[in-house]
């Protein structure tokens, strides 16, 4: 496997990038040491919403709005967004955010626990981005299936945990255990459904992709 970082570099290099306002608000993110997704996850993402066309798109974790606004920019025209975020000092720059650069009215931002939220919502979704808690993926799962179109996406941001997740658990940080314990199992039960066709990819921090058959 390969695994070398130059080896990322040199594909990040070949990337044509994001609209300037994307990268702006990549770099203010940045700085201000806000967890947005990476290089090779932006490419990726952009290319599955090219394949797929989804209509309904459902992101679980906000953060500022950065991969909001990245599929709201590369979806269709007529593709709609939801997007949920609890953490209430990101909430606001994530409004301003959309007011700015959300020009077609594509996303709609709930605010509170993803949790509570996803119980609620019906219809189906063609293409969910889970990108929250790490711990809460497992939790998560059986909502986001429910919410899931059959021939829909899950697409699973951070699931390796920068080569963590393969470790064992006396290996990690014991702060970390509980992240590990649960990704691990996430895995598996995402591996194992027979509902879902899943691939685990070694891009950026590591990305699932799960087939609702």
């Amino acid at each position: 496997m390969i695994s070398d970082e130059r080896i990322s570099t040199f594909i990040n290099s070949l990337d044509q990038g994001n609209e300037s306002f994307l990268d702006e608000l990549e770099r203010e993110s940045l700085a201000d040491e806000v967890p947005i997704i990476r290089k090779d996850t932006q490419s990726l993402i952009r290319f599955l919403l090219k394949m797929t066309r989804p209509k309904n798109i459902l992101e679980v974790g906000c953060a500022v709005g950065f991969s909001a606004l990245l599929m709201a920019t590369y979806s269709e025209p007529e593709t709609r967004i939801t997007t949920i975020e609890k953490f209430e000092k990101r909430i606001p720059v994530a409004r301003d955010n959309f007011d700015k650069y959300d020009v077609n009215h594509k996303i709609t931002l709930l605010e509170g626990d993803a949790a509570d939220i996803l119980a609620q919502l019906s219809g189906q979704y063609d293409f969910i981005f889970m990108d929250a808690a790490k711990a809460q993926y497992i939790n998560f799962l059986p909502d986001c299936k429910r919410l899931l179109a059959k021939g829909g996406l899950l697409v699973s941001d951070n699931v390796l945990q920068d080569g963590d997740v393969m470790e064992s658990r006396f290996a990690v940080t014991r702060r970390n255990r509980t992240i590990h314990e649960r990704m691990r199992e996430y895995l598996f039960a995402i591996k194992h459904d027979p509902e879902l066709q899943s691939v685990i990819m070694n891009v950026g921090d590591g990305m699932a992709l799960s087939l609702k058959l």
